[in-house]
């Protein structure tokens, strides 16, 4: 990644600065300093996203008390969209002020109390139209001792001017992109390094844990060695001089969001390795994969990218059908590096395999929607589902993830193990990624399988478009056959009739959550947000519901009672047969010689293969 602190960088000519003013409040204060205003007045506008996580946020919403000064006098500034502001002509350089209010615990926005600070740059600094690629100069204020606990630091991968390593103090980035790709935390959290790939990596901690800093360094260190060989199996160095993973612990959360330098990581502070834990527990593996599947980020979308992304528009949604490409052959890689390295064995990932290949097969949502058209469509039902999504909706995450799967396994089934998706993802790198230029030129909707034919020299577009571009189901059962692996489907045990729906709970109240299209609760009239009340005749709540049902028989007759708004409604239905929707991935017990080699080469460690690199 090229250091934007060089001498030879240009000076700065847009300068930001923001202050943790009001932490018990939730409010940063920022100014920026504008050295040559457009001469016609100066537009400023915050973006509608952030990338990598596809849907319109609206961060404008938290901008407060907008001024604009120029030569400490007041000059006149009013919005004119929901987030651009414009500033009236003047002729030396203009001050922006306002405050941002952060209240928001995720990884997408900014969020700050007497605890600790978190943004990214897109929730909290105004783009100055026209001047995107002007070099910028950030300073970060350390807030008010008597307003924040403990011993404040800053973590980022901003390269900075004349701040110290985790100081407060000034910053330095190559433009606006630069500026809003680094994340900042700010706080008293726990610090932890490791080396891979010829790369300093830090672990950054926020909220109050017992992790055994020991071993995350050093299952960090396995995973992201495993990833540098992977895209480079001769020289094997990273991307970057740098790595930040940005960690905050909470009671109960989950998320990820991928930077060119970094990772804003939310978790359950359970799900942290603790001193003692000598097994890898559920909790662990979860973070490992959320962890993996971020840094595999900082190749795969952040350097590797759609065309679509290779200059973008913080104004509007940014359409491309290639997130099942991006986002699902990350979540397919992610666990592979976690057994491919050692932190996992065959058994626990072949489950973990099984668990995705389950959530994809009980979702009807894959009937009707190609994962190309979930990657386009991502802007406004991934990330915005209701209760019919289930029956519309396919995750470009999860069978993108298996799309990769198929495409991995034919690969290395038709080229006896010469060849494998590895191949192509070292031919993307080498082609859209290595020289890092965040507006480098990206792939091309329709580029992939030319690619893929080049890395491999196989002609894969027939089932590149029967599994991402249409809605049949991936043979996976016949791919996996080929590795010595068998899949098999089961019904829960004990099995329970189909009623075709899902419930939730409110209070003790059960409630429909979604009714699955084509089933015997679909058939019957039952609807979403239908509250339960009796299973023929008797009252039914949360905690009797499961033992009622695994009395019923498939075919029986079934009358249920529910209040839909204020009024007693009466259904009638009949159960079917239990769904065989639970996969089992197994060694096979039969099995050839051949079949062991492509799954060693699939499973086992990353290798360099002849002709790549």
């Amino acid at each position: 990644m090229p250091r934007s602190n060089r001498r030879s960088d240009p000076e700065p000519a847009l300068h930001y600065r923001i202050r943790a003013a009001d932490p018990a409040g939730h409010y940063f204060d920022v100014s920026l300093v504008i050295e040559h205003p457009d001469a016609d007045g100066q537009r400023v506008a915050l973006p509608a996203w952030i990338p990598g996580s596809y849907m319109i946020r609206e961060f404008s919403r938290h901008v407060v008390n907008v001024q604009a000064l120029s030569k400490r006098r007041p000059v006149p500034v009013g919005k004119i969209d929901k987030h651009t502001w414009q500033a009236a002509a003047v002729q030396a350089p203009l001050e922006i002020r306002y405050r941002v209010y952060a209240w928001d615990l995720s990884v997408r926005g900014a969020h700050l109390d007497t605890t600790h600070g978190f943004f990214n740059g897109t929730s909290v600094f105004l783009r100055v139209l026209g001047q995107e690629r002007q070099p910028c100069s950030l300073t970060i204020d350390a807030p008010a001792a008597a307003s924040v606990r403990g011993r404040w630091r800053v973590a980022t991968t901003l390269a900075p001017s004349d701040a110290d390593r985790y100081g407060f103090g000034r910053y330095r980035a190559a433009d606006y992109d630069e500026l809003v790709d680094h994340p900042v935390e700010m706080g008293d959290f726990a610090l932890a390094t490791f080396n891979a790939g010829s790369a300093r990596h830090e672990i950054a901690i926020t909220g109050r844990h017992d992790a055994d800093l020991a071993r995350l360094q050093r299952d960090l260190a396995a995973v992201c060695s495993a990833q540098v060989r992977l895209f480079e199996p001769r020289g094997g160095k990273a991307p970057v001089d740098r790595y930040l993973f940005l960690v905050t612990a909470v009671d109960s959360g989950y998320g990820g969001l991928e930077h060119r330098a970094s990772t804003a990581l939310l978790c359950s502070r359970n799900d942290l390795p603790h001193r003692g834990l000598d097994a890898m527990s559920d909790g662990y593996q979860t973070f490992l994969g959320l962890a993996s599947h971020e840094y595999f980020h900082t190749w795969h979308v952040k350097r590797i990218k759609p065309a679509a992304f290779a200059d973008y528009d913080f104004d509007r949604e940014n359409y491309t059908r290639l997130l099942w490409i991006f986002e699902g052959f990350t979540s397919y890689y992610d666990d592979l590096m976690l057994v491919r390295s050692g932190l996992i064995d065959e058994k626990r990932y072949l489950s973990t395999l099984a668990r995705t290949i389950t959530q994809v097969v009980g979702g009807a949502g894959r009937h009707g929607q190609s994962v190309a058209e979930s990657s386009f469509d991502a802007w406004i039902k991934y990330y915005r589902q209701d209760e019919n999504s289930p029956n519309t909706v396919v995750s470009y995450y999860a069978k993108g993830s298996l799309v990769a799967l198929a495409l991995d396994l034919t690969i290395r089934g038709r080229t006896a193990g010469r060849r494998s998706l590895d191949d192509v993802m070292r031919l993307l790198w080498r082609r859209f990624g290595r020289d890092f230029d965040s507006r480098r030129e990206g792939l091309g909707e329709d580029e992939f399988p030319a690619l893929l034919h080049e890395a491999t020299g196989l002609d894969l577009r027939a089932p590149i478009r029967a599994w991402a571009y249409g809605t049949r189901d991936l043979p996976l059962a016949r791919l996996l056959a080929q590795q010595g692996v068998s899949l098999t489907f089961e019904a829960a045990d004990p099995p329970v009739p189909d009623l075709g729906l899902q419930t939730t709970t409110r209070g003790d109240q059960l409630v429909v959550g979604t009714v699955h299209a084509g089933r015997p609760a679909a058939s019957s009239g039952l609807s979403a947000g239908d509250l339960l009340v009796a299973l023929d005749g008797l009252r039914i709540d949360a905690r009797s519901w499961s033992s009622r049902l695994s009395r019923l028989r498939a075919g029986d007759r079934v009358r249920i009672h529910a209040f839909r708004r204020d009024e007693l409604m009466e259904f009638d239905l009949r159960p079917g047969v239990a769904l065989k929707s639970t996969a089992r991935l197994s060694i096979a017990q039969r099995q050839t010689a051949a079949s062991r080699r492509l799954r060693q080469g699939w499973i086992g460690r990353v290798r360099s293969t002849k002709g790549t690199g």
